[in-house]
Parts: C-alpha cells; sequence; structure tokens
C-alpha cells in the first residue's frame, strides 16, 4: 500500500470533519426527498441509534474493549449508525441519483463513524498504526559525536549550531539498520532524533526505549510530538528515543516474557536493543542515563523491565500501564505465556520483584507513574505500582490527567509532563529549585 496514504495523519487532519459534513448533508438530502415518509425515516434512523448505543453498553460491560468507552466514541458510533441507517433508505427506493446520495450518505458515515471513534481514542494517528504496519522512511544512522564531559550538565554545555533542524526525525529501522531480534519476530522499530542530534558533531544523549499499547504498533507519533515539544524549549536537546515492539502483532500479548508461544521479547528488548543502541546511536553510555518507557500494555512491560533489570535501565516510565502484565486475562496469560506455571507468573509482577530486591537496588532509579482521572481500570494499579516503587526505594512521581480516561489525550498529557519532569536526571535541564 502506498506509503502517503498508510502514514496520513487520521485525528489531527481534516478528514473527519469533511467526513462527518458529507454524511450531515447526505442525510438531509434523503430526509427532503422522502419527506411524505419523513417520520418512517427517522424511525428507522433512531432505531438504529439505539441499536448501537445498546450493542456498543454490553460489549463494554463484557470488558471487549479492556476498559470504558470514551463516550465521543460512543456517540460517534450511534451516529454513524442513524446516518447509515438512512442512507439505507436513499438507496432502497428509486431514482437512481436518490440512490446514489445514499450510498456516498453511508459510505461517508461509516467512514466518519471510524475515524471518530479512534479520534475519541486519540492514539493511533495513521493507518500504519491501525493496520500495525510500518510506514515510515528507512533511517539513516546519525553520525557519532562527542562522548566528552559530564552528560549531568549537558543543558548547561550544549550550544546549538546554526542551521540546526528546528523538530526532530522519525524514521524506520528496518533493511540495514533493523535491530536483530533473535528468537523474537518483532516488526521493525522506529527512530526518533531530536534536533541536537541532526547535527555535526552532536553531543552524546540519553537513550529512551518505548513501548506502545495493545493493540497498536512501534508508531512514534506521540511520543515524537512531546519530545519535539521538549526540545523546542531546551536548545534542541531530547532523549534519543526507539519504539519497540513488544507485541508481534496487534492482537499478541506476550506479557512481556521470553516464551515458547511468542519468542524472547524480554531478550530483545533488553539485551539485543541496547547492545544494538550503544553500537550504533550516539547515546551516554552510563546507563542511569538510559530509560525504559511504554504506554498501556507497554506500561506493564516498563515497569517490569524496569524494577527487574535496574542495571540496564536507570529510569522508568510507567503511562497508564496494567498493574503487571497479563492483567487483563490472567488465566489465559498463565497458560499461553507460561505453560500453565502461576507460580512463575506471580514471580513477575513488578511488585513481587520490587519486594524481593535487596537495600539499595534502586537507589538513584527515578520511576514516573501517570494515569487519567477517569480510567478505573488502570488507575488504581498504577497508583499500587507508584506505592510499591516508592517503598522499595525508587525516586517516584506520579501524575494524574484530570477528566481524561485512558485515551490519548491521557497519553498526551502523562507524556508532555513526564518527559520535563524526568528532564534533570537525564541531565537535559536544570534541577528543579
Amino acid at each position: 500500500m502506498n506509503r502517503f496514504i498508510l502514514s496520513f495523519e487520521l485525528i489531527d487532519s481534516p478528514l473527519l470533519p469533511i467526513a462527518a459534513v458529507i454524511a450531515g448533508l447526505g442525510v438531509v438530502a434523503v430526509l427532503l426527498w422522502r419527506r411524505r415518509r419523513l417520520v418512517l425515516t427517522g424511525v428507522v434512523a433512531v432505531a438504529a441509534a439505539i441499536v448501537m448505543f445498546v450493542v456498543a453498553k454490553i460489549l463494554e460491560a463484557m470488558d471487549t474493549f479492556q476498559g470504558p468507552l470514551p463516550s465521543g466514541a460512543i456517540w460517534w458510533a450511534t451516529g454513524a449508525a442513524a446516518a447509515v441507517a438512512v442512507g439505507v433508505v436513499g438507496l432502497v427506493r428509486r431514482p437512481w441519483p436518490r440512490r446514489l446520495i445514499g450510498a456516498i450518505t453511508v459510505i461517508a458515515a461509516l467512514l466518519a463513524g471510524a475515524l471518530g471513534v479512534n479520534a475519541s481514542y486519540g492514539v493511533t494517528h495513521n493507518l500504519a498504526a491501525i493496520l500495525g504496519v510500518q510506514a515510515l522512511d528507512p533511517a539513516s544512522l546519525p553520525q557519532r559525536g562527542d562522548t566528552a564531559g559530564d552528560p549531568s550538565t549537558l543543558y548547561q554545555t550544549w550550544e546549538p549550531p546554526a542551521g540546526m533542524p528546528t523538530k526532530g526525525s522519525v524514521s524506520a529501522l528496518t533493511g540495514s539498520s533493523k535491530i536483530p531480534t533473535g528468537q523474537y519476530a518483532a516488526r521493525d522499530a522506529s527512530l526518533y532524533l531530536p534536533p541536537a542530534a541532526q547535527v555535526a558533531n552532536p553531543p552524546a544523549l540519553p537513550l529512551l526505549v518505548f513501548m506502545m499499547g495493545q493493540p497498536g504498533s512501534p508508531d512514534p507519533t506521540a511520543l515524537a510530538k512531546a519530545l519535539d515539544a521538549f526540545a523546542a524549549a531546551n536548545k534542541g536537546l531530547a532523549p534519543i528515543a526507539i519504539v519497540v515492539d513488544q507485541l508481534t502483532a496487534p492482537d499478541d500479548d506476550p506479557a512481556c516474557v521470553d516464551s515458547a508461544k511468542f519468542g524472547a521479547v524480554s531478550t530483545y528488548i533488553n539485551e539485543l536493543v541496547p547492545k544494538w543502541a550503544e553500537q550504533n546511536l550516539n547515546i551516554i553510555t552510563d546507563h542511569r542515563y538510559w530509560t525504559i518507557g511504554g504506554f498501556s500494555n507497554g506500561g506493564s512491560c516498563a515497569a517490569l523491565y524496569g524494577t527487574k533489570y535496574p542495571d540496564t535501565w536507570g529510569q522508568l516510565l510507567d503511562v497508564m500501564g496494567n498493574e503487571f502484565p497479563g492483567s487483563e486475562h490472567v488465566a489465559q496469560t498463565v497458560a499461553d505465556v507460561y505453560g500453565g506455571d502461576a507460580a512463575a507468573f506471580q514471580a513477575n509482577k513488578p511488585s513481587v520483584i520490587m519486594a524481593a530486591a535487596p537495600a539499595g537496588t534502586y537507589s538513584g532509579h527515578l520511576a514516573v507513574f501517570t494515569w487519567g482521572s477517569a480510567d478505573t481500570t488502570y488507575g488504581p494499579g498504577q497508583q499500587n505500582n507508584a506505592d510499591a516503587a516508592t517503598a522499595a526505594g525508587f525516586t517516584v512521581l506520579t501524575h494524574i490527567v484530570e477528566g481524561a480516561g485512558h485515551t490519548g489525550e491521557a497519553l498526551d498529557g502523562s507524556l508532555a509532563y513526564a518527559i520535563p519532569a524526568m528532564a534533570p536526571t537525564l541531565g537535559l535541564a536544570a534541577p528543579a529549585s
């Protein structure tokens, strides 16, 4: 499929309002054409909306969506169902111009409904992310630069040269730049380079390895937006970020650990990715400046990896993660991932790992936990993990995005808080006074 189509912005673009307007005009046209049966057509539309609303609520009650539906998603779905019903009424009766209008109405309503539901979640910004494929241009790896100096004072010593780009770049780690995956079928990772990494003799920068949610793909859109905003206010400085795949496919959940069924995901992210990054990127080699992070499913992996491998990851960023990997389908995870070994599943909960760690293990490690105030599914688990991390010796920051659920609004708000909050620890900003 054409790369432009796959990467076309779906949330922050005029496509949704255009589709909604066309659908609305089509509904009006069909209703005016059927003035003699206006009441009947209206009844059909209302009935379709009610059926859609009831079905959505039933599926929500069955936890089909792994949490409450955003209110906007329900209204977009019910509105689209009503418009489709009106369009179908136009389709079934002659003359052909009315049938054409009916067909256009159905298509526009379906498109507006799908785009509206997607925008209500606010996470998947393009078709590539929805399909779980990579549509970015292949990466050109940056030149190595200055690794001398104290990384903790980079914010003071770095002066951006003339002509430095104003925004970071995003690309796909594919082909010759692909990270070796070992015994794991990872989809191609994405690379974000801040403006300071795109100049001659760039400074060595902190490393951030990030994972998105499930269903999902290694889509860097949300993270790149937050890092660009930080870089714009901080002389082009930001972490070099790799967005990796902890799923293998949009609907798979390896639960963050190596297994016979899903492959060696933990080995890939905690051994192969760091090794490749040290060999190919201009990053600070001191692991205190390395962060493991993620959103939702990726956040649960970040909590596991940041607590289980403190020598690899100096910092931990958990954005709205599950309390522990596989928490939403425990029996399936125990069976598929752990071969029925419930004790092994229990042992890989971050809270259990932290409680068993020797005193001082997490001294000097920062852990950031964020969630939306309306996220009643994952919010309590985030608070539990934050409390466990505090007890284990992490320096803990928490942030609640007011009014947000488990959506892109909370993701964007979380990253807008977390990146600047972590920056002093990473040498990218002055310590808070």
